[in-house]
């Protein structure tokens, strides 16, 4: 890449000032994700008003979908689009990052709000070092491409990232890369600062509860009140996980000198279905989790390291996808039914609207750029195996209300 420019940092989610008094507040909103590996799912012209009434102003895709593109045009709600892990090589070559850009971006603006490309998604834990090799160079042609377009000033370019790229996450303010990762993470990190663009998370804390669910407080993954635990480095307390995952983040980076760097949570939920094997699993406990998060966000607050700063969250998932291999819980992240209808009640009703598969009617789609895959495996990645078998345990200390400490194993 020639050269890459500098300029003002893109803020992917809506800033509104409120006003109490003389004292503003910062609104911040949910993202979903909506993954569509599923044959029972309605049309995207259906699944507008179900964002909606989550009060979602930002939708993650997996790809870039002509359908789904089309029918949220003229909606004003954000939208990360992704490129598979299997297109990566191909994306090596200048040409086609462009003729990608230009097909799967530039058409759809600004009826369609693309406010940031993801290129690729856990790839640094995959221990796939030809898929990583290609990586920089892909989101860096992406950007090159974005420029050419004169789009690189609304749209950022990054990748998603498992949280097991963290050596040392507890205490979160311990937090610390792999070594073996440094290598790749920094020009990444470097590449992000100088384009403005956000640095992107998975987080599970049900993985944690899972692996350990006699010893992880399941009040403490699930924003239950509990007493929480101490961080030993700064006296911080911390009365949830993905708070204390999310600090770890934040340390690991501020300790490679890109502390100001943006973090999106790219993915994180709770299943409502599982295997015997799968403890938590369970509607209540994901009514808890989804639940719970909503009122987080919707605090104002930053986490205990970070309090200035917004929350940017995209839950997983709109939908409920009936193909997904892999244990049950993989088919059980959804807050909706195929039907329209809500998982469980988490307070909106959402819409009995069918499992059509259905197509937009209005308008002209273009066609979009196909990328022929290395790997034709649809860029499916199993959410417990890329997390649960890569995530690193970690010792914490979690004091009780009265003062006696016990052990547990803290999943990050």
């Amino acid at each position: 890449m020639e050269h890459v420019t500098t300029h003002l940092i893109h803020i992917s989610a809506v800033l509104i000032l409120l006003f109490t008094g003389n004292s503003p507040l910062l609104v911040t909103s949910i993202g979903i994700n909506y993954g569509r590996i599923a044959n029972n799912l309605p049309s995207p012209e259906k699944a507008v008003s179900l964002v909606k009434s989550i009060g979602a102003d930002k939708v993650k895709l997996y790809d870039a979908d002509p359908k789904v593109l089309k029918a949220f045009a003229g909606t004003g709600i954000e939208f990360i689009v992704g490129i598979g892990n299997e297109y990566l090589s191909k994306l090596q070559d200048p040409t086609i990052a462009q003729s990608w850009v230009k097909s799967n971006v530039e058409s759809y603006l600004p009826e369609t709000k693309i406010t940031s490309i993801a290129v690729g998604n856990e790839v640094l834990t995959l221990n796939d070092a030809s898929l990583s090799g290609c990586l920089l160079l892909a989101m860096q042609n992406i950007h090159t491409a974005l420029i050419n377009l004169k789009l690189d000033r609304q749209v950022t370019v990054t990748t998603a990232h498992s949280l097991a790229v963290l050596q040392t996450s507890y205490p979160p303010s311990a937090g610390a890369f792999r070594d073996d990762l440094k290598d790749c993470i920094l020009p990444i990190l470097d590449f992000l600062s100088k384009t403005c663009s956000p640095f992107l998370i998975n987080a599970y804390p049900f993985f944690a509860y899972k692996a350990n669910s006699k010893e992880v407080s399941l009040d403490f993954v699930l924003f239950q009140a509990n007493a929480g635990i101490v961080d030993s480095g700064n006296n911080l307390h911390y009365d949830n996980m993905l708070f204390a995952q999310i600090d770890a983040v934040y340390a690991a980076l501020d300790r490679l000198g890109y502390g100001k760097l943006p973090i999106q949570i790219s993915e994180t939920g709770w299943p409502s279905d599982g295997d015997e094997d799968e403890a938590g699993a369970s509607p209540e406990n994901a009514k808890k989790y989804n639940g719970n998060l909503f009122k987080v966000v919707n605090r104002k607050n930053g986490t205990p390291a970070m309090p200035d700063y917004e929350l940017n969250i995209f839950v997983f998932a709109l939908f409920n996808e009936n193909l997904k291999p892999g244990p049950t819980s993989e088919r059980n992240y959804g807050l909706f039914k195929p039907d329209g209808t809500p998982a469980y009640n988490l307070g909106f009703s959402g819409n009995s609207i069918g499992g059509d598969s259905g197509h937009n009617k209005s308008g002209t789609i273009p066609p979009p750029f196909i990328l022929s895959p290395e790997n034709p495996a649809n860029g499916y990645m199993s959410i417990s195996s890329a997390v649960s078998f890569l995530f690193p345990l970690f010792l914490l200390h979690f004091w009780s209300s009265k003062k006696a400490s016990f052990h547990f194993y803290f999943l990050f």
